[in-house]
Parts: C-alpha cells; sequence; structure tokens
C-alpha cells in the first residue's frame, strides 16, 4: 500500500467521531506505527484512547489483530504428526497451571507450543517460575522449539516470544501502558490473540481469570473479553474456547516463583492442593477436545506419572535439571491468626501484592526477581483457627519487607463465627463459565 493512501490525523479523526474503521486505514496505520516512520508515538496514543472511549466492531478488531499478525512472523510447525494446542490464561495469583497442564497434555498425545512471559506487579509470570530451576532456558530458537514438539519423549516447549512474533503489539503495549489505554477489550483481545495466532497453535483454550486477584474483576467483563477472543480466534481459524475461573482465592498453597515450581512438580507427582489439580484437569479436558484427543482421560495418565516423566524432559530439553535444589529465601517469618474463627475468606489480591512485595514479582519490566520469595498459605476456606494459628509463611531475601506483607496477609483472611463444623463455607467453583464451541 502506498504510504500516501493515509495520514494519522484522519485516521485519529475518524475514530474519534465514532467512524468504523476501513480494513485499509487499519492495516496502513498498524504498518506504519510498528515501522517506525508516518505515525508517532503520540498520533498512536491518541487513536488508542479513541478505541478505548469508542469501542471497535467485531470486523475491526479482527482487522486490527490480523495486522498485528503481519507485522511480524508467523509461526508454523510442519511435519508434526500430533495436533497443536496451547493455553493462554489471562493471569492471577498462584497461577502455576501451565507447569503442570503442558506436559500432562503433552502425555495426553497433543504438541503443546507455549510461549509465556514474565510477571508484572501482583500476577506472577509463568517464565520466572521456570527460570527458578538450574539451568533452564526461555529463549529458544523456532528451530528447538519445532525439536522440543517433534521429540517424541518431550512434545511441549514453554518458551519466550521471539522478537519478530507480533512486534506492533510489543510497541503498542507498551504506548499503552503508559498512556492510560490498557483498559479496552479490543486493545486487549488483540493484544493476547495476535501473539497466539502468530504462534501458529492449531486450537487454543483461554483461561480468563474472574475475580480480586484477576485483571477482569466480574463475570460481565471476563465475558465480554472471553467472547471477543473466542471470535478473534474463530475468525482467524483457530479453534478457541475459554473457561471462566475463579481467581477471588489464590490457586493451590503458594505464591511466588519456586515455591510454585515445587507446588506443581507435586500435582504432577500425584499430590498437590485439590484447586490445582482439579483446575489443571479441566483445562487439560478442553485442551484435549479442540484437538480431537478427547477419547483420553488425563486424570489417568496424571495418575500414571507419564505427566511428571513429561516434565523432567521438558525441563532437560531447555538446559534445566529436575532433580537440582529449587532456591529458597534467605529469611522467613509468619503470620498467625488475630482471633478464633471459621476462614470464610482470602483474598487472592492482597496476597499477590504480599508476595510482590517480598520480591517475587516485579514492579516495572525488567526488574529483577528473587525466585525462593513468596507466600506460603497454610488456611484454607473453611478452616477453623485458633488465637495464634500460622495462617502464612512469608518468605523473601529482604526482611525489611516483612511489616509492609504482614499487613497485606492480615487484610487477606476474613475470620467467621466459630463452628463444630471444620468446613462450613464452600469456595465458589473453580469453572464459572465455558465459552466457545457448543458452550457459546
Amino acid at each position: 500500500m502506498s504510504g500516501d493512501a493515509f495520514d494519522a490525523v484522519s485516521v485519529v479523526v475518524a475514530k474519534r467521531d465514532g467512524a468504523e474503521l476501513s480494513t485499509a486505514q487499519i492495516d496502513w496505520i498498524v504498518d506504519a506505527y510498528t515501522r517506525g516512520d508516518r505515525v508517532a508515538d503520540e498520533q498512536m496514543a491518541a487513536l488508542a484512547m479513541a478505541i478505548c472511549l469508542r469501542g471497535m466492531t467485531r470486523r475491526e478488531t479482527a482487522d486490527w489483530t490480523a495486522a498485528m499478525v503481519r507485522s511480524g512472523t508467523r509461526l508454523d510447525f510442519p511435519g508434526l504428526t500430533r495436533p497443536t494446542v496451547d493455553k493462554h490464561s489471562t493471569g492471577g495469583v498462584g497461577d502455576k497451571i501451565t507447569l503442570p497442564l503442558a506436559p500432562l497434555v503433552a502425555a495426553c498425545g497433543a504438541a503443546v507450543p507455549q510461549l509465556s512471559g514474565r510477571g508484572l506487579g501482583h500476577t506472577g509470570g509463568t517464565l520466572d517460575k521456570l527460570e527458578s530451576l538450574a539451568g533452564w532456558r526461555a529463549d529458544l530458537t523456532v528451530d528447538r522449539m519445532r525439536a522440543a514438539l517433534a521429540d517424541p519423549g518431550v512434545g511441549a516447549v514453554v518458551a519466550a516470544a521471539t522478537e519478530d512474533l507480533a512486534p506492533a503489539d510489543r510497541k503498542l503495549y507498551a504506548l499503552r501502558d503508559v498512556t492510560g489505554t490498557v483498559e479496552s477489550i479490543p486493545l486487549i483481545a488483540s493484544s493476547i490473540m495476535s501473539k497466539k495466532i502468530a504462534e501458529g497453535t492449531g486450537a487454543l483454550v483461554l483461561d480468563v481469570k474472574v475475580g480480586s486477584g484477576a485483571f477482569m474483576k466480574t463475570a460481565d467483563a471476563a465475558r465480554e473479553l472471553a467472547v471477543a477472543m473466542v471470535e478473534l480466534g474463530a475468525d482467524a481459524g483457530v479453534a478457541t474456547s475459554a473457561l471462566l475461573t475463579d481467581m477471588s482465592t489464590p490457586l493451590g498453597a503458594t505464591v511466588g516463583n519456586a515455591l510454585e515450581v515445587r507446588e506443581s512438580c507435586e500435582v504432577l507427582e500425584g499430590g498437590g492442593p485439590a484447586d490445582v489439580v482439579e483446575l489443571t484437569l479441566a483445562l487439560a479436558r478442553e485442551m484435549l477436545a479442540a484437538a480431537g484427543l478427547d477419547a483420553v482421560d488425563p486424570a489417568d495418565v496424571l495418575r500414571s506419572g507419564a505427566a511428571y516423566d513429561r516434565w523432567r524432559a521438558m525441563v532437560r530439553f531447555q538446559g534445566g535439571d529436575p532433580d537440582a535444589p529449587l532456591p529458597t529465601a534467605r529469611h522467613t517469618d509468619i503470620v498467625t491468626a488475630d482471633a478464633d474463627g471459621v476462614v470464610t475468606a482470602i483474598d487472592a489480591l492482597p496476597v499477590g501484592l504480599a508476595a510482590w512485595r517480598l520480591g517475587a514479582g516485579r514492579e516495572r519490566q525488567g526488574d529483577p526477581v528473587q525466585a525462593g520469595a513468596g507466600v506460603e498459605i497454610h488456611a484454607a476456606i473453611g478452616d477453623a483457627v485458633r488465637r495464634g494459628d500460622t495462617l502464612f509463611t512469608m518468605h523473601t531475601d529482604t526482611p525489611e519487607y516483612f511489616d509492609a506483607a504482614r499487613e497485606r496477609l492480615t487484610a487477606a483472611v476474613t475470620l467467621g463465627a466459630h463452628t463444630s463444623e471444620r468446613r462450613a463455607p464452600e469456595r465458589r467453583a473453580l469453572v464459572i463459565e465455558r465459552i466457545g464451541g457448543s458452550g457459546r
């Protein structure tokens, strides 16, 4: 397309005034902005704000996503004898599900190409967790990713996105982050889906979190995002479905990088927290159905130990040592109950903020994280506790952060009146709703 076909101001004004942008306008402005000519940061920021305020139609969002995919390389995995399927989570507190899920689905017969990210703020990043394994590398070439997927003993890879994968999204996301334009369903959906479509997977399952510890606090907002992403997947020819899942309470009993790796290994060895096992199996069943492998029961495969074998093979393939001791923090301290009662709520957000404060997360992209930092959760909803009982153990190399983290953790727990029933309150169902295919 000629560089003289459009100009940035006219595109911004069109969206500002509520017009529907044409495919050609979208193609031009995404391409020009990515190349760095003819569209300045302030002009794209103005367009992003106009999109936030005016929205985009399904067609506009699909065109925007396709333009971002075309801004870089679209991966493909020719020659694989197994169907490819991936999972994406919108992020939460204690969300270590990728770690047991990828090897489990691979052990069930699928190939799992997963490009993941690092954490920012209170939500942990999958790569940060895996980088607590000695020697493990996130940066793989496309050839190495293909080799992992083709290897009959591996079949899954979790890696960092390459620089040429949807570069338009990388540039636009950094701009949105500093211009108050993150909260736009079309821009969020296109950001996530452009990377996933460019990743080259044949099918995709989305884990859209709902609750205090999630980006989407309400079911309505999460449903709107999930529907938008499922539609984008369908428009791009990628079989896509979504599960809305609860993030009002942390997942599992640990929040923090090495702590969550340890807990994930417990799940793969046949133990681990019931909620982590439940969600892992729910997502595995969804992924296997999308890949045409729904005759396989992932619960049987998990019990057999085959998923744990795949985990060890995955770690080794990416340079890690699955037998090396995991990092531990130099200092620990506890948070105790200040009264007798029954635990009626554990709010995910303050637990995530406490782990972040202790060093498990980062405030800005590029900040270092402490592999051993985080929070262990010793009480569950419904547990009867006595004054002085341990509710949390804090882990950090920087003990001066204990007081700030303790304040967050104390506020996270709600105690109700004592009851003779050990587990009177019931936790909300983990899977709230399914969107996609027959579930839409």
